[in-house]
């Protein structure tokens, strides 16, 4: 049985991995924001006031944006 290691991001290592910054984040997934993605991977609630990420949905959300075009 193959095992696979489930890695959570939090916001500073999501804004690192991706780019931009904490309010584009944000922004992303509101649905009230000009510039929501519903695309974009959801948060997922770790504690009372933390929340993270999974760092294999990020991954394939940056893969379906396709290549960087010059």
């Amino acid at each position: 049985m193959e095992t696979s290691v489930i890695k959570i991001l939090r916001i500073a290592q999501v804004i690192r991995k991706i780019g931009v910054s904490r309010s584009t984040i944000y922004d992303w997934l509101n649905p009230k924001s000009a510039r929501y993605d519903s695309t974009f991977p959801k948060q997922r609630r770790l504690g009372l006031q933390a929340v993270g990420w999974m760092e294999s949905e990020i991954d394939d959300w940056l893969l379906k944006l396709g290549p960087v075009k010059k």
